[in-house]
């Protein structure tokens, strides 16, 4: 399916992707980008779980404690 953007930078979805994500006049949308030239489109009535993978997972994982230290030290504003 493919779509032109109009010179206010408009897009309409086609009818059968609008169809085949259930999506009506109002229903809002998130854009990830998720290449180079690419992005994902991700209807906002989803359950939580569909957005599961959307972004890339951290380079280093980071523990627990380390989460904790760096919430108390953008809490307090250093």
């Amino acid at each position: 399916m493919e779509a032109t953007i109009t010179s206010k930078g408009q897009v309409t979805l086609p009818k059968g992707l609008r169809e085949a994500l259930n999506l009506s006049t109002g229903d809002k949308l998130c854009f990830v980008l998720s290449g180079e030239n690419e992005v994902r489109m991700i209807p906002k009535h989803l359950p939580v779980q569909k957005l599961k993978g959307i972004l890339p997972a951290p380079d280093l994982p980071v523990s627990l404690e380390e989460m904790k230290l760096a919430v108390q030290k953008g809490a307090s504003g250093l």
